[in-house]
């Protein structure tokens, strides 16, 4: 049995980890480099950085930051945000990023996608995908969701799949930030139509959270912030409580 995976996620602008609901309201709550330090050394298996900002604001991820994670920590790395070219993605890749998140570029050219997956394969591919469910249609968001696009999640992430995405990460902007839970019927429905890893993101308030979609949301991967940053539980103490349900884990 594959291993789920436990990812904190680190929101970042200017450089600083920040947490918001629904990206809105961020205040700090730490250092970007040394909270990373952190988790890599709790059993996290791999973290994901996204630079809130960079596509709002059409920047590009800093590269200083990347680099500087890289020689902190030992385990695998996601970079997003302001991803809009081959070349954004090979900056970051050649830095130290492990994998690399598109989201707003990919809806806007999906073959950024493809020209990714071409050049470094699909298992450096991450597709992202912000969704809020509109009259019962999940309807995909770009630009830290504050604009609705004309794609739905679920025709996005086969496109996405087709093209070349190694992993789809999906964020449900209705339950980002709330420690509500998960929207573990639309990671199930991902998981039964893909074959590629679906990683869960937007919600997590208590392991009971992350239990569930990692088992009835059948998702390969949980990410989250809040419960991690505020310290409302460890990663060893997750784990542990995890393996005690069924749920394969690696040990911390």
């Amino acid at each position: 049995m594959v291993a789920k995976r436990i990812i904190p996620c680190l929101d970042v602008k200017g450089g600083a980890v920040v947490k918001g609901i629904n990206f809105e309201g961020l205040r700090e709550v730490g250092d970007a480099v040394q909270m990373g330090v952190e988790y890599s050394a709790q059993g996290a298996d791999e973290l994901c950085y996204l630079d809130i900002s960079a596509s709002r604001e059409e920047r590009s991820t800093f590269t200083a930051l990347v680099e500087k994670i890289a020689l902190g920590i030992n385990i695998p790395f996601t970079v997003g945000g302001g991803i809009s070219s081959l070349d954004d993605a090979s900056r970051l890749l050649d830095s130290g990023a492990d994998k690399i998140s598109v989201n707003s570029a990919a809806v806007a050219r999906p073959e950024l996608i493809s020209e990714i997956a071409s050049k470094y394969g699909s298992q450096f591919v991450v597709c992202a995908i912000d969704a809020k469910c509109v009259d019962g249609v999940w309807k995909v968001t770009t630009h830290g969701g504050s604009r609705f696009s004309a794609r739905e999640l679920f025709s996005w992430a086969h496109e996405a799949q087709e093209r070349g995405a190694g992993e789809i990460l999906f964020t449900s902007m209705d339950h980002d930030g709330t420690r509500g839970g998960y929207a573990c019927a639309q990671y199930a429905r991902l998981s039964d139509e893909l074959s590629i890893p679906i990683i869960a993101s937007g919600g997590a308030g208590s392991l009971e959270d992350i239990a569930e979609v990692l088992s009835d949301g059948r998702a390969d991967a949980a990410l989250a912030a809040s419960i991690f940053h505020y310290g409302q539980i460890g990663i060893p103490e997750l784990k542990r409580a995890l393996a005690e349900r069924g749920i394969a884990v690696r040990p911390a």
